[in-house]
């Protein structure tokens, strides 16, 4: 199994929050806390352990990807990007706009790489259920991923699902859940309490993971040890902070489904690590395109 590259890994997420932070700006809307709590283990996901080909996003023997909280668009379509299914620029100028693929909840229909619908909490959990069980009957290597926001624990199809993966023992599904404490209405623990969560799921029979999830090589090595666990599902529960990488905005649920102001995303870009220009949202939205075909 060949090592992660660690370095390139942590590069290749800060470039994905950058993104989050300009497509949700320039575009007035969006959901960045959640994408940037997610983007680190989301990032070891889709660059070091799934088996994709953006050129052929429905190859036969690759990995499904299924985001259930899919809310947090805004870092979907930025790994779509960075992994080479899209465009980054049709992405940072149409985000949420009329007729662009890159709507407000992803698209099977318009967005290449995009596996289902999704947005309605607790659902994907199921449909990636479904998935690992066909995979499994028809004796296929497809692995199948799913990621989940904590609040979505909530959800009680999330605990049928849950059900259901142990009891046909799907060790070919790994679950992932962003336990970043908040959610649009406040903390996860005031609105309606998920924990202890980790015991929740091993009293479901899955092998279950905790782990820093903004911690790279410990994201790299859940993801490792998943794919070798045999005879029962894994979920990673992945402790995170909300609008991670920018201090303002850190465990804050007002970024829930708020982008920053215009006038803060230079600093935030640079603080992020890179030069200030990339925050030229004038720039952004002053691109013509002629790919707003849906």
């Amino acid at each position: 199994m060949p090592k992660p590259d660690i370095k390139a890994l942590k590069q290749k997420s800060q470039e994905i929050r950058r993104d989050v932070l300009i497509a949700t700006t320039t575009a007035g809307s969006g959901h960045p806390g959640g994408s940037m709590s997610t983007c680190d283990y989301a990032t070891a996901l889709f660059f070091y352990k799934a088996r994709l080909d953006p050129r052929n996003p429905k190859w036969d023997r690759r990995d499904y990807i299924f985001f259930s909280h899919g809310h947090i668009n805004p870092l979907i379509y930025a790994l779509l990007v960075h992994a080479g299914y899209v465009e980054r620029i049709e992405y940072l100028t149409t985000l949420r706009k009329f007729r662009s693929k890159f709507q407000g909840h992803p698209s099977a229909h318009h967005c290449p790489g995009i596996e289902v619908c999704s947005g309605s909490l607790g659902q994907g959990f199921g449909v990636s259920c479904g998935v690992a069980m066909s995979m499994k009957r028809q004796k296929k290597s497809n692995r199948v991923y799913t990621l989940m926001g904590d609040g979505e624990q909530q959800e009680g199809s999330i605990w049928e699902a849950a059900m259901c993966a142990a009891h046909y023992k799907l060790d070919n599904l790994c679950a992932m859940v962003d336990l970043n404490g908040l959610q649009i209405d406040g903390k996860t623990a005031d609105v309606l309490n998920v924990e202890p969560l980790a015991d929740k799921y091993r009293a479901f029979n899955w092998n279950v993971l905790e782990i820093d999830g903004h911690d790279m090589q410990a994201c790299c090595d859940a993801l490792d040890a998943a794919e070798q666990a045999k005879g029962k599902p894994t979920i990673v529960i992945a402790k995170t902070i909300m609008g991670k990488g920018v201090k303002w905005m850190e465990n804050d649920e007002k970024w829930h489904g708020a982008p920053i102001p215009k006038d803060k995303l230079a600093s935030n870009i640079e603080e992020l690590g890179f030069d200030k220009s990339h925050a030229n949202i004038q720039e952004y939205q002053g691109h013509k395109t002629d790919k707003l075909t849906v």
